[in-house]
Parts: C-alpha cells; structure tokens; sequence
C-alpha cells in the first residue's frame, strides 16, 4: 500500500484574505473560515513512498528524523481524563475536547513524540454528523427528555486520534481433540408408564492436528485514552488503504490526540489480538463435529507498523455526574454512543411487564 509523501506544511494562509485555512472535509479542500475562500494546498513536487516500519529495528531506536509534529504544536493535557491534546498555539481558551473540562495545563516530555506516517483526511461534514446525532437522540425512548432538549449538538468537535497499525506473517502450528457425533437408540419410560425410543447423541474423540498460515494486514490498536475503546470497536473499521502522507493541511483546524499506548505496549496488544485470531482461525481447520484441548504455537515474522491518525467526530458532555460520549467515523460516518437513562421510564417498563405477567397468569388460570 503505498501513497505518496507529502512534504508537510507549516502555515496555510488564505490567498485572497491572509486568514489561516482550514480542512473541509464537505469540500476536501482548505477552506478560509473568514471570507469563504476554497483552494487546493500545495504539495512538494518530490514524492516518495509511504513504507512499513520494521517494528524490531524500532523498538530498539526510532531516529529523531521520524519524531515531532512538522510545525509548532502547543501541548497540553487535561486533569480529568487525562487525554492529551495538541493544536495550533494560537488557539486559546477552549475546554478538553474529549470530557469537556476546563483543566488543562500544558504538558511536557522527554522525547518528541513518534511523528504520524499517515492519515485519514476527514470526508464527513460536521453538519451532516449534527443532524446525524439529532436523529440518534430522538430515536432513544428511554433517555430522559430534558436531554433530548438540549443543544448538545453544539459541543461537536472534530479531533483526530492516534492509532497504530501493525503488519505480519504468522505461521501457526495446532493440535486439539476432534468429535464426531454419532448416535444411539435407547428405549425409556415416561411419567405416565408408556415406553418410547429416542436417538442419544455420543461424541467420538479423536487426535488432530495441522498449521494455519496467515497474512495480518494493517491490524488496528488505537492509542488513545480519550475517546472510549467500546465505542471506537463500534465505529470501526477505519478503511486503511485510503491512507495519504502526512501534512499538516489535514489538521488544520482540528485538534490531535497525543498517543498515550507507546509502540511497545501497542506491539504486544497487537500481537495478542492476532494470537485470538489465530486460535479462531485453527478452531475452524478441525474436523468433525466438535473440539477441545485446542493449542496453538503462533511464530511471527516479518513484523512492520505504522502510526497514523484517524478522524472522528466527538461529541462529550457531563449529565449528573457521569461523562458520555458519541462518536462517528470521520471517514465512514458509523455512528456509536452512550446516553443516560431515565429512571421514570425504565420504572414504566418495569411496571407494564409486571402487569402484563399478570394478566398472562389470569388468562392461563382461566383457560
């Protein structure tokens, strides 16, 4: 999968006004959020390749060339989810994209960040994911109606988060214990004294064994900890071979989440969600009818990655005093999220199905 390699950019000012542009993922150009100005960014004439990284070589030393952001970054990180976020240093004042809070103190580190090889351009417009998660709300019956009054619409931020992708060969050895059903005719008594046959189902243990061979291919392991995983599972999958070099035009009014699963951690999650695949993959190479004692010996080999970002589409907010959150697949636009519940209603539930058993019981009783 290659794409070419975009030198990244600075600053992208408006030609007609001076303003700083910004992605429109509606136009798929920067846009000047001032006088309305459309254009193409510039690119480098120079291209190159987007290439895998041996992940090995890199869990010894990543090279300082591949670290930091390509333009002046302004770092912080919020008190109460802990997310760290980075945007353009002119922006001020605003409160944690991923909980809403207004705790945010500039954070600092030791080494610059492992730069983004790619990414997913936005292509859903914010207008169209606002009428999206209007439609979503009014749809739940059991959230609490002064909820769906709400201009919650209003907190929808585009923000793109980082993920690893990991690449590799897998040759997997299995043995397990195959059955076989067979059956037998037995005779039996009911309660009433009268005798019957009826067909009992035996298993007939047998020895297996074979080798899964298996090419993983951008295996996805999201690095953040501000958007919810179970949320992140639902909306995916990001579609990865849409990918395009990294630029600085892309983020250009959105905020950035910082990783915080480094490549070491996101490697070995990596590693065991393809060891469950495999386990998957060799129970379905036994014979027969059923199996136990299924081991497997995955080797890797050929290990690569790759750190991209990938667009959502975030929407936070507190009610009492738990946090949610929606989320939508900037690129995709599949929708997943967590509302409240509202007592009263699930109270109503409750106290229908109770009536409605009763009356089932009056109605048998009767018959």
């Amino acid at each position: 999968m290659t794409t070419p390699d975009i030198k990244a950019l600075e600053k992208h000012p408006c030609a007609a006004c001076g303003a700083q542009a910004e992605w429109n993922p509606a136009k798929q150009l920067l846009v000047c959020p001032f006088c309305g100005t459309a254009a193409p960014f510039t690119i480098d004439a120079a291209s190159g390749a987007l290439v895998e990284n041996d992940l090995t070589k890199a869990l010894r030393e990543l090279p300082d060339d591949a670290r930091g952001w390509l333009a002046q970054k302004r770092t912080v990180q919020c008190q109460s989810c802990k997310a760290v976020s980075v945007f353009d240093p002119e922006r001020v004042g605003q409160n944690c994209d991923f909980c809403g809070s207004p705790a945010l103190v500039d954070y600092s580190e030791i080494k610059a960040p492992i730069r983004p090889q790619a990414l997913l351009p936005f292509k859903i417009p914010e207008s169209q994911v606002r009428e999206q998660i209007r439609r979503w709300y009014a749809s739940k019956w059991l959230a609490p109606g002064s909820l769906k009054k709400r201009a919650l619409v209003d907190r929808v931020r585009g923000v793109y988060i980082p993920y690893w992708t990991f690449d590799a060969h897998a040759a997997c050895p299995w043995e397990a214990e195959a059955g076989h059903y067979y059956y037998t005719t037995e005779t039996y008594r009911d309660n009433r004294g009268r005798t019957g046959t009826r067909q009992v189902q035996h298993v007939r243990w047998e020895p297996a064994s074979g080798e899964v061979r298996h090419f993983f291919d951008d295996e996805p392991v999201p690095g953040t900890h501000g958007v919810s995983t179970a949320l992140l599972e639902k909306v995916q999958p990001f579609p990865t071979a849409e990918l395009v070099a990294y630029d600085t035009a892309f983020l250009s009014g959105f905020v950035v989440e910082h990783y915080q699963v480094v490549l070491l951690d996101a490697a070995q999650n990596s590693q065991a969600a393809m060891t469950r695949k495999l386990h998957e993959l060799c129970a379905r190479e036994i014979p027969g009818d059923t199996y136990r004692n299924l081991q497997i010996h995955p080797v890797f080999s050929g290990q690569t990655f790759k750190h991209i970002l990938v667009p959502v589409w975030l929407l936070s907010y507190l009610y009492g005093t738990k946090s949610y959150q929606v989320v939508v697949n900037g690129s995709t636009g599949r929708m997943a999220g967590k509302y409240p519940l509202s007592p009263w209603k699930i109270a109503f539930l409750v106290l229908l199905a109770i009536l409605a058993l009763i009356i089932f019981v009056i109605v048998q009783g009767q018959s």
